[in-house]
């Protein structure tokens, strides 16, 4: 892509193709760790690392933002110069007919990547597809601000061009930091979380636990570990109330077939006040 992008450069002379050209750096590197991080996130658990080494996965997509936040920079530096220098132009029909070709690659894989990733719940290659979309995008903004110059012989079109695909590039990597960082802070999903309250209001209809509360989870990946406090009868004798919360805890794994499901539950008696008279030493039940 590189390659392609600084050739259609040079024959083209056009600053709106030279800036998609910078993007593509940015992006050589945040694929390359990418291609490391998903091989570490996949290392198994070890005595340093009890949860395994998923969380690089948030690591890796911020690093990538933050690179595509400086790209952004530098292309709107290159906008800004060319609007100031009155850029001069040659073969604009050839630096569009590569540059097209290259957005028809990026397009196929950029999907191929966010398909795969969401059918694996891998973060990075969701993150890294998308990064790839956004490269198509900006390259076919440069395609439209070499054409308008073509039309219109209006030579600022093109630089103007890059200061929008600078904003653009700005943009897709704010999203990447803000991904980033709800991941390394435990951020709730909203469609996992309705899930299990749903799961688990179910089980306390059909009478096989009393009630839930302390409910917490998150998602690393293609694992889901899930946090959960589940009441039973008082008198009800401990081999069968644990019988029940096991059936509960395979309930829920089966809601995610395609995931590793970690399941963590506290067992207590229906009267929970009795059992803790000084108060549950638990912090507040954001989804219970």
């Amino acid at each position: 892509m590189l390659v392609g992008k600084l050739t259609a450069y040079f024959v083209s002379h056009s600053m709106a193709i030279l800036s998609d050209a910078a993007e593509s750096v940015v992006h050589g590197a945040a694929t390359g760790l990418a291609a490391f991080s998903l091989r570490y996130a996949a290392a198994p658990p070890d005595e340093r690392h009890p949860y395994g080494h998923g969380r690089i996965a948030y690591f890796s997509v911020g690093f990538e933002g933050a690179l595509v936040l400086a790209a952004s920079l530098a292309v709107i530096g290159s906008g800004v110069v060319g609007l100031m220098r009155a850029p001069t132009f040659r073969d604009l029909g050839l630096g569009m007919a590569l540059s097209g070709l290259l957005a028809a690659i990026n397009l196929v894989l950029g999907l191929s990547l966010i398909r795969i990733g969401q059918r694996r719940n891998a973060l990075i290659l969701v993150a890294n597809g998308k990064h790839v979309l956004s490269d198509m995008w900006t390259t076919l903004a440069a395609i439209v601000g070499v054409g308008l110059v073509m039309l219109t012989g209006v030579s600022w079109l093109d630089p103007l061009a890059a200061l929008l695909i600078g904003v653009w590039i700005m943009g897709s990597g704010l999203t990447l930091v803000r991904r980033s960082f709800a991941g390394l802070m435990d951020e709730v999903e909203p469609e996992l979380s309705d899930r299990l309250r749903a799961e688990l209001h179910g089980q306390v209809r059909q009478g096989l636990i009393a009630d839930f509360h302390q409910l917490r989870c998150r998602r690393l990946n293609d694992e889901i570990w899930v946090d959960v406090h589940v009441l039973v009868g008082g008198d009800e004798p401990m081999v069968a109330a644990h019988g029940k919360v096991t059936q509960m805890e395979d309930s829920i794994r089966r809601l995610f077939p395609r995931d590793r499901v970690h399941v963590t539950s506290h067992i207590e008696p229906v009267d929970h006040e009795a059992a803790h008279p000084g108060g549950h030493p638990g912090a507040r039940d954001p989804l219970g």
